[in-house]
């Protein structure tokens, strides 16, 4: 999820060139950051404060999931605290909350009635913050956190800060790490490269876009880890897995702490949606689920998987899953790191953290994993002095009472702090 509402701003908007007089805002430039703050409060206004440009951008649900992790992590906005005019209808505007303040830049669509027509939040401060009171925080959440937050300067991660971090936790999505890292590991060996052509294998449940596409479309393998990783496209997921074997697979999750065997996302589904295979999946130990992958893969390829099975809350995230704890993500993405240029750039497609954080980074990696009843949120970060850092948080439980803005804005605020 990222702190980011913007739209492409009219020449009027602009910043004036450096030798022009000081800018001079028009007063409905104030009239409408002060309006924002209820909107940001979560209050009515979205529809009538901001351009119908800027809403088929950033709809509804999008921003009511921005505003709601702005308050997650600095409280109630209260005020316009400073308003610094960038043209007659732009400003960057620093917003007051109860524990600190948002800045952002917002510009004005010139016609009446002046809607806002861009908004980039380009940076947060929570007053008084500290690591020790993050993780108090997380250690409060209801059901089980979990979070580790590392420096790889040396052979291993030197932990700064761990909860439960020896715990193997529910990844959800976040698993398909341990598929890139065997991806990347047979690249390296020269068994396969990211240039090599292979076709779509089928159809999973959405995220992504790969499960609409004909089977046997032609793609690469570099788009298929790219898929996997940037907007955790299942399908990519399972046609990499069935790529790259399911024993290598297997191998390099245990590298990290796994037991497997590791599921298809597919397989996941399927399974979680008979309950006769959940029961079965639950009392195996490894080699009674591989034998159950065996014996049921006809029955599993074949299952009709339904978009709606997680309307009800979790299911199985306790058991049909796959699990490893911080520590060991840790050093997922440590290993990931040295993989390559490659690698690092498929990691940073989507920062996962808001641009505003990111920014304050010579790089951000992400990837994160989420189903009802489980989160988990796994960051690489190289601050601008060169120094490297891991930070992996998880939060799972079984009634479905988890919050990801809520988880992210305390993974956010641990990576604003190492930036400091």
């Amino acid at each position: 999820m990222a702190l980011l509402a913007l739209t492409p701003l009219a020449a009027s908007a602009q910043t004036p060139p450096a030798a022009a007089a000081a800018p001079v805002a028009d007063p409905a430039v104030r009239t409408r950051a002060t309006a924002l703050i209820p909107v940001l409060a979560g209050r009515p206004g979205y529809d009538t404060l901001f351009t119908a440009a800027f809403r088929q951008a950033v709809p509804s649900a999008q921003w009511t999931a921005l505003a709601a992790q702005l308050r997650a992590t600095l409280g109630e906005p209260r005020r316009v605290a400073r308003l610094d005019p960038a043209g007659r209808w732009a400003a960057t505007a620093v917003i007051d909350y109860d524990r600190g303040t948002a800045t952002l830049r917002l510009s004005l669509d010139p016609a009446a009635p002046h809607a806002i027509a861009g908004l980039l939040i380009t940076g947060t401060d929570l007053r008084g913050d500290t690591p020790a009171k993050v993780q108090a925080d997380l250690a409060a959440l209801p059901g089980i956190a979990q979070v580790g937050i590392y420096a790889l300067d040396g052979p291993q991660p030197a932990p700064l800060a761990e909860t439960r971090a020896d715990t193997p936790a529910p990844l959800g999505s976040a698993f398909k790490l341990w598929v890139l890292a065997e991806a990347a590991r047979q690249v390296a060996a020269g068994t396969r490269h990211w240039d090599d052509v292979v076709t779509v294998g089928p159809p999973s449940l959405p995220s992504g876009i790969l499960q609409n596409w004909p089977r046997t479309t032609p793609v690469t393998l570099q788009t298929l880890a790219t898929l996997m990783i940037s907007i955790s496209d299942n399908t990519a997921t399972d046609t990499l897995v069935r790529l790259l074997g399911r024993g290598e697979v297997d191998a390099m999750a245990k590298r990290y702490g796994a037991t497997g065997p590791v599921l298809t996302t597919r397989e996941a589904f399927a399974i979680k949606a008979n309950p006769a295979l959940t029961a079965a999946w639950t009392a195996a130990d490894a080699a009674g689920r591989r034998a159950l992958l065996a014996t049921e893969a006809t029955r599993l390829d074949a299952a009709r998987l339904d978009p709606l099975m997680f309307s009800s809350g979790p299911l199985a995230s306790e058991t049909v899953e796959w699990f490893a704890a911080p520590r060991d993500m840790a050093r997922l993405l440590a290993d990931l790191r040295d993989a390559g240029p490659v690698v690092r750039d498929i990691l940073s497609i989507n920062h996962g953290v808001d641009p505003a954080t990111a920014t304050r980074f010579a790089y951000v990696g992400f990837k994160g994993g989420s189903e009802p009843g489980v989160i988990a949120l796994n960051l690489l970060a190289q601050t601008r002095t060169g120094r490297w850092y891991a930070i992996c948080a998880s939060w799972h439980s079984a009634d479905g009472a988890v919050d990801e803005p809520r988880l992210m804005a305390l993974v956010t605020r641990a990576l604003g702090l190492l930036a400091s």
